[in-house]
């Protein structure tokens, strides 16, 4: 692996951030933030400065007049969500603003992934207009199902179409599309989320309903959603700027306060302080529970979870979905022990294909993270439904835009496909799938020859450092110059730096089975600083590791509060 420090600020960079330490201003300009304004606004986050007026989003006005009507006319109105850590959310905070107004004529109705599938289907509209629904409002999904929409239509529902995705350029008969990818769209952050796209339509309709005298909410009561919001923006990997930076910011303050006993109950299980809880929390503790209730059982549990005020319920839910995340592990584990089994004995090409009718398709995306991680290139695998559906899904490690791989695809392998530049689903018809490497490959040769190759990171194999630091370095000075770029995710990674030729002064295995790595070092005045890898050995790394030996350690600095013990240590990325 090759790492690179990113280049020294340029003259007028440095004068522009010249009011803050050496430190911030590296890791400023390394996300991109080179004036005095940008920096003020990225650090020193405002709320109303950095949310957008929700009626600047094409459709809003619309959006919000056809539920008034519904609201004014007791109209059945389903809200049909996806099943993940952005769709359900989203669809807890419309939920909780409609309880807020005490409509009660709505439900709603979350696919099971299966059976049903991403996006609209046609046999739950049809089920929707025999329960004489008037009004559907999708969260998250389609953007794309302009089939589902036209028979929603004939059917006497009205479909709001709420989503992020990007539109695939036909025409959505919906009488309103929120979505800030659309091209005529004005909006001034076309990066939100799902939920994020809801709660600007929640914001706009508290706006509107107060004016006109509906309803009357507080003004800032809709802060109480961000916990969902929030929530929902760490996870779907969106990048943490601009307004999803506020979002994730403030999300995580209501998260910390969040009176939801479901979700009380979750982090007591799991053992999250709520009062501290971090983005990693979100992404590697709450986020796989929430999923696998899509992936191993029914998505509704996962709703019921984050909407009860029950507390014995609360309490049912929130080890049924510890205990069900724990069966994910086992057979995600199986299905990568497998896949790289198998991938031995293979062909060195540009991408990976595998699949399987046997594996779930609703767990091999997580197998893609897997072993994009491991092999830094493309990944797609795939499993058949319960419908013998075969459906799979799709990894980029930085060097392709997988909707544009996919796009390119000429001969009709894929029966429907969609997602972003980083990761993506799709579903091919069961005759064509022999054929998928090969079509893709091709694919990649077109768009090489065309020069039209996205990258969305750094070159592959390479990784860029935002420094080289010391063990001296390892100071509450240093982490709170980074603390402050915090949350970190998609578009604002954790500051990345590299130590080296730094004298080991101890190795240690700890953890119940002895199966996570520590090191120890001493800085200049003798006192200890720790660094660790879990789930890791001497043995995972290409040099010599042991007591007196000198390293290169490539790590991010963190702050642990283990049984109440604060403490600043390394997080171990690599060494050398």
């Amino acid at each position: 692996m090759k790492y690179k420090i990113s280049e020294k600020l340029d003259e007028k960079t440095e004068k522009e951030l010249q009011s803050y330490p050496e430190l911030t201003r590296i890791l400023l300009s390394n996300r991109g933030i080179k004036t005095a304004i940008d920096a003020e606004s990225f650090l020193n986050l405002n709320y109303e400065n950095n949310i957008h007026d929700p009626f600047l989003m094409k459709d809003m006005s619309k959006a919000v007049k056809r539920i008034f009507f519904a609201i004014k006319n007791k109209e059945k109105i389903v809200i049909f969500s996806d099943y993940d850590m952005d769709g359900i959310p989203g669809a807890v905070a419309l939920h909780d603003f409609f309880k807020k107004i005490e409509y009660k004529n709505f439900i709603n109705y979350i696919p099971h992934r299966n059976k049903e599938g991403y996006g609209l289907n046609k046999d739950a509209i049809k089920q929707f207009a025999e329960e004489k629904t008037k009004l559907l409002i999708t969260i998250d999904c389609g953007i794309t199902n302009v089939k589902e929409v036209d028979s929603a239509n004939e059917l006497g529902i009205d479909v709001i179409v709420t989503d992020h995705h990007l539109p695939n350029g036909h025409v959505l008969n919906a009488c309103a599309v929120l979505n800030p990818k659309q091209k005529d769209d004005k909006y001034p952050f076309e990066n939100l989320c799902g939920a994020g796209v809801i709660f600007k339509m929640i914001q706009a309709l508290i706006k509107k309903g107060n004016e006109e005298k509906l309803f009357e909410i507080k003004e800032g009561w809709e802060k109480w959603l961000l916990d969902m919001v929030g929530m929902a923006t760490i996870a779907d990997m969106v990048p943490l700027m601009g307004e999803n930076r506020a979002l994730a910011y403030y999300g995580l303050k209501v998260l910390r306060k969040s009176p939801k006993a479901g979700l009380v109950k979750l982090l007591k299980k799991i053992k999250v302080d709520q009062d501290k809880l971090t983005e990693d929390d979100i992404g590697f503790m709450i986020g796989p529970r929430i999923n696998a209730a899509s992936r191993m059982d029914v998505p509704m549990e996962a709703f019921k979870l984050l909407t009860t005020d029950n507390e014995v319920e609360a309490d049912l839910l929130s080890t049924h979905l510890d205990k069900i995340n724990n069966e994910r592990k086992g057979v995600v584990a199986s299905i990568i022990k497998e896949i790289k089994k198998t991938y031995k004995h293979r062909e060195d090409k540009p991408i990976i294909v595998i699949g399987d009718p046997r594996w779930n398709p609703g767990l091999v995306g997580l197998a893609c993270n897997s072993l994009v991680d491991d092999y830094k290139k493309p990944v797609f695998l795939w499993g058949r439904d319960e419908n013998s559906v075969i459906k799979g899904s799709c990894r980029s490690d930085g060097t392709i835009d997988l909707v544009e791989l996919m796009s390119e695809m000429k001969n009709e392998v894929f029966i429907e496909y969609g997602g972003h530049s980083l990761s993506g689903g799709f579903s091919v018809h069961n005759e064509k799938i022999h054929f998928l490497e090969e079509e893709l490959i091709k694919a990649i040769e077109t768009l090489k020859l065309k020069n039209n190759l996205s990258t969305m990171a750094v070159s592959a194999g390479e990784i860029f450092l935002d420094g080289e630091l010391s063990i001296d370095d390892i100071n509450l000075n240093t982490y709170s110059q980074i603390e402050k770029m915090s949350p970190f995710g998609e578009g604002n990674s954790k500051p990345l730096f590299i130590f080296n030729k730094i004298k080991i002064d101890e190795v240690l295995a700890f953890g119940k089975n002895k199966e996570h790595l520590k090191l120890e070092f001493r800085n200049s005045k003798g006192n200890r600083i720790e660094a660790i890898s879990f789930f890791s050995s001497m043995e995972d790394y290409e040099t010599n590791i042991k007591k007196d030996e000198k390293i290169n350690l490539v790590a991010n600095i963190e702050k642990s509060d283990f049984r109440n013990f604060p403490q600043l240590r390394l997080r171990i990325v690599d060494i050398f």
